[in-house]
């Protein structure tokens, strides 16, 4: 993630549109109704912001809308007051007289990332999770990510805080979906309570509704009257729910009226012949019964058939499972962590490189493959990265090595960038304001030196995120935390 200085591709335009032309761009720029408020900044903030300019005007860029169209070379896209206010071939598209122009020749501009598995905390010792909101929202945003839910939540109000801190503009980030504290039943988890009753879930969602948490989160003990009622209560208070489940089968989830389900196929245990309910037979035994799966066979194409008829989301995170794989690549970002934690984690990936065999060589594939056929039948696929496990998964970082991950299993470049714009933004109901460029929309952009729908590796190259037509500074961003990730 480097920055480029807006004043190396920047300057205040000197254009002049006639009458008509003015007259045609008013008649392309957002509806009353839709107009937005570019966010009031601290100065917090405002310290790494590179562009702040209520109209703006990026020139000769290649736009890779979102939606998996082609990419359209040699456009022009306004931005005013927070919005896209205009977005077409520059011979149609006219600068408005003090815009500030930005040429982006050999550039492009994506929409910001739209992603539904991260976390404000990470590992930071044996089944020890540390809250890491500051740097982990700077890192999200430096990454392109401008738009984000919590895939569950371990300080309860840490996460809570941080989103509306940022919404005010106190904080840099993205919006936040934040998800209240995990449903869960009795586990051995020392940061997760025990729902034990339906009437405890019902109060449960009631209490974190209350305290503004905004999506719900299910976890592997739970039991299906305790998500049932979580679900039933969720649904009346306006929230989503997802899962990372064990105990209740994909199927029994999605005939409970669940939204999501985390990690793929590889927490499905409805291949597990001797499951029992409301029962976790072990995440080890049922990753053994998916790989053993076939995606041809009549019980997976089943499965993703009731799944699609229920209109059930799959999240995939194949960055968490990449680095439980031997012969991988170290993960990007790394170097962000203070010295200790990157220690623990090269050692740990020393480790697994070491091992005779891995159920990973062959689980990651199958993943992939899992994912792809779920896509293909019909289903939204959505995606996130899961910064848990042994560490490794670096905010930011982390999202861009996800769209890779999706080519690597099959999509296009395109359509990974949908899987991790527009998919997002439709899940989380939001795509009537985020997710595709498309005048109208709030301006959440991404610009990128090089071509990723030709190249999905140039994702990395992020120049300027802009979010609500405010453009940060990654470098500057990821500066302010290098090293020191991991204490705070």
């Amino acid at each position: 993630m480097h920055s480029i200085p807006c004043s190396r591709f920047a300057r205040l335009a000197a254009f002049r549109c006639g009458r008509a032309a003015l007259f045609a761009l008013a008649c392309t720029i957002v509806p009353a109704q839709l107009a937005g408020q570019r966010p009031t900044l601290s100065g917090a903030t405002r310290q790494y912001v590179a562009v702040d300019s209520s109209l703006v005007a990026l020139i000769n860029v290649r736009v890779i809308d979102g939606t998996g169209a082609p990419a359209r070379d040699g456009q022009t896209l306004v931005i005013r007051d927070g919005r896209i206010a205009a977005v077409g071939p520059a011979a149609s598209t006219p600068v408005p007289a003090g815009a500030l122009v930005m040429d982006l020749a050999g550039k492009s501009v994506i929409p910001g990332l739209v992603m539904v598995h991260e976390h404000l905390f990470y590992p930071t010792g044996p089944g020890v999770y540390g809250n890491v909101t500051e740097s982990f929202s700077r890192l999200y945003l430096a990454g392109g990510v401008t738009s984000m839910r919590t895939g569950g939540n371990m300080n309860g109000y840490g996460e809570l805080n941080i989103a509306k801190a940022i919404n005010r503009g106190d904080k840099p980030g993205p919006w936040i979906d934040a998800t209240a504290p995990y449903v869960n039943g009795p586990n051995p988890f020392g940061q997760m309570r025990a729902l034990e009753t339906p009437a405890e879930a019902r109060r449960f969602i009631d209490f974190w509704a209350d305290q503004g948490a905004t999506s719900v989160k299910a976890y592997m003990q739970v039991h299906r009257d305790v998500l049932g009622a979580a679900i039933d209560q969720a649904h009346t208070r306006g929230m989503k729910v997802t899962g990372h489940l064990c105990s209740v089968t994909y199927r029994e989830a999605a005939a409970l009226g669940i939204d999501d389900l985390e990690h793929g196929f590889l927490a499905a245990t409805d291949f597990v012949a001797d499951k029992k309910p409301d029962e976790c037979p072990g995440q080890g035994k049922g990753q053994q019964t998916v790989n053993a799966i076939d995606t041809s066979s009549v019980a997976f194409k089943s499965l993703v058939a009731d799944l699609v008829k229920r209109k059930v989301a799959i999240t995939s995170t194949l960055t968490v499972f990449e680095t439980f794989t031997p012969g991988r690549p170290l993960p990007p970002g790394i170097e962000v962590l203070t010295p200790q934690l990157r220690d623990q984690f090269v050692q740990m990936q020393g480790q697994i490189a070491k091992a005779p065999t891995s159920i990973y060589t062959t689980l990651l594939p199958k993943a992939m493959a899992m994912e792809l056929a779920f896509a293909r039948a019909g289903g939204l696929l959505i995606t996130g990265t899961d910064p848990t496990g042994g560490g490794g998964v670096i905010a930011g970082y982390s999202n861009q090595r996800a769209l890779e991950l999706l080519v690597e299993a099959g999509f296009t470049p395109v359509e990974a960038i949908r899987i991790g714009t527009l998919n997002g933004a439709t899940y989380l109901g939001r795509d009537k304001l985020v997710g595709s460029i498309t005048a109208g929309k709030q301006a959440d952009l991404v610009v990128i030196a090089g071509d990723p729908s030709a190249n999905i590796a140039d994702v990395r190259n992020v120049q300027l995120v802009f979010r609500q037509g405010v453009g940060y500074d990654p470098q500057k961003l990821v500066n302010s935390v290098k090293g020191k990730v991991g204490l705070f």
